[in-house]
């Protein structure tokens, strides 16, 4: 018999809001009808988020005890979703440490729980560093002095996951797949809607619960079976997939890099977590939080809703626009000391600021750079093979971009709607890089203006930009002129969609009529 779930509104505080989990929870906590705090690194990475009008936002990076305790004053419920996938050296270290000053901080404050997302791993494996890292975090939070939840999952599918990203670039691109042997390990998947599930009704569960609690679809699959699943649901045939008899996690993470938008630094841990059987040992969880209307989600139905949302525009949030912070570009106009190359264009369009600007905010993706498609695709095989981010991550939203978001290999730095948007380059070179693309009413249409920025670094980025700078002879005017041309083509075709003067609109209603 499950016991009644209390549900009066608290106060909860998000840690990790811009990720991947923590961007879908936080409506979904203000839905349920909770006063909701976020504490972030870097607040104008909120500013384009539906629901930034409706949170505190509180900037910190938890790395002082009495600004963490400042933050956690008056909170009902912590969630904790901070994890770094790519933090470098030293990271399993610096999380156990930052993971106990926030606890001490949380009881010290009077917080009455705390809530994790762990990884489902078995108990008597040797695990990898960032699995290891995040059982160590759970156990940080269930040996302090506040209640705490902590959930295990296994792989995340939704839209814009990492690991259904991992599976989907795979199965799309090969056909026959050799693969080292953990691809017949036994994996519980769980769909994001699922995760988010338990993460809200942990909110309110009975005081003194102090746990973890595995959760998954209940539908296990070997991981070779998770593909061919992916791909019969995309209308794709089935994948071979050939289980050699090593497990080469470092060979298979830099494969994983080179064939998928996952770069290295993530694609290392997310194939390592992969090395074990994850499987719920337990299903305790039933006992306290009732299964989601409809019941847990398969496997299979996960992958369509995915590919739904994908395909309708829908994607909420994305691992990647979960990115690291790095410096914005040097301020106009003496560029503070730095040396720097820029390429400036302009282009006059016949058409208004506000279809030019259409194009501008679409750009990238799979609707491309407007100028040699070869040459981008080139030189993102290049940044590839580099360990970059290459053009296979694509974006978000094919019309629409926020602050933070990937384009490509680019993020958007800043975006003044309808006037200006800058990238950033996150691709492998030697400096610092910006992408600006303008645009303002000229006469009867509008003025274009794009800018390409680049701070070198040493000899090597002087190099750098006379080596490709001939090719940015070619491209950028290209991409200006073609920019103009698609922004007169889109204004042409509005026009023409329109009705005649005194011709009858259409009501929107069928007619029964052939």
């Amino acid at each position: 018999m499950q016991p009644s779930v209390h549900k009066p509104s608290k106060t909860v505080l998000v840690t990790g809001a811009t990720g991947y989990i923590g961007g879908r929870l936080v409506p979904r906590l203000l839905e349920a009808g909770h006063r909701v705090k976020v504490v972030v690194r870097t607040p104008p990475k909120l500013a384009d988020v539906p629901w930034r009008g409706d949170v505190e936002v509180i900037q910190d990076s938890l790395s002082e005890p009495g600004s963490v305790e400042a933050a956690l004053r008056d909170v009902d419920v912590l969630y904790y979703l901070v994890h770094s996938m790519a933090s470098g050296s030293g990271f399993e270290a610096k999380e156990e440490a930052m993971a106990r000053l926030v606890a001490s901080a949380a009881e010290r404050a009077g917080v009455d729980r705390v809530v994790y997302l762990g990884g489902l791993h078995p108990d008597d494996a040797l695990l990898s560093t960032h699995m290891r890292s995040r059982e160590t975090v759970g156990r940080v939070f269930l040996e302090s002095g506040v209640d705490s939840i902590v959930f295990q999952a296994g792989v995340v599918i939704g839209s814009g996951s990492a690991s259904f990203e991992m599976i989907r670039h795979l199965a799309d691109t090969l056909p026959v797949m050799p693969a080292p042997s953990w691809v017949k390990n036994r994996i519980e998947a769980i769909a994001v809607r699922d995760v988010l599930h338990y993460l809200v009704a942990a909110a309110t569960l009975p005081d003194r619960l102090n746990r973890t609690f595995d959760i998954g679809s209940r539908d296990v699959l070997k991981y070779k079976d998770m593909m061919n699943e992916y791909a019969l649901e995309r209308g794709l045939p089935r994948r071979l997939v050939i289980a050699l008899p090593v497990p080469a996690p470092k060979l298979a993470g830099m494969w994983v890099a080179l064939v998928t938008p996952i770069p290295w630094s993530m694609s290392l841990p997310l194939v390592q977590s992969l090395q074990h059987d994850a499987v719920s040992r337990e299903h305790d969880v039933d006992r306290y939080i009732p299964q989601p209307d409809g019941g847990l989600t398969p496997y299979r139905r996960a992958v369509a809703l995915a590919l739904g949302k994908e395909r309708d525009g829908q994607v909420e949030t994305t691992w990647a626009n979960a990115g690291i912070d790095a410096d914005p570009l040097p301020s106009d106009p003496d560029w503070a000391g730095y040396k720097v190359y820029v390429d400036e264009r302009t282009f006059h369009s016949d058409a208004g600021p506000g279809h030019v600007w259409t194009v501008i905010e679409g750009i990238g993706g799979k609707n491309g750079w407007y100028s040699l498609p070869l040459a981008w695709r080139v030189r993102g095989w290049l940044d590839k093979l580099q360990g970059g981010a290459g053009l296979l991550r694509g974006r978000r939203h094919p019309k629409t971009l926020g602050t933070g978001e990937v384009v490509d290999w680019w993020r958007v730095e800043a975006i003044d709607r309808g006037r200006l948007l800058r990238l950033r380059a996150e691709m492998r070179a030697p400096g610092r890089a910006w992408l600006e693309l303008a645009v303002e009413p000229d006469g009867g249409g509008s003025l274009y203006k794009q800018r390409a920025i680049f701070f070198p670094r040493g000899l090597s980025g002087r190099l750098y930009w006379l080596g490709v700078y001939p090719f940015h002879g070619v491209i950028f005017p290209s991409m200006a002129r073609n920019i103009s041309a698609a922004a007169t083509a889109l204004q042409q075709a509005e026009h023409q969609a329109k009705p005649e003067a005194g011709e009858p609109r259409s009501s929107g209603v069928a007619s029964d009529n052939p």
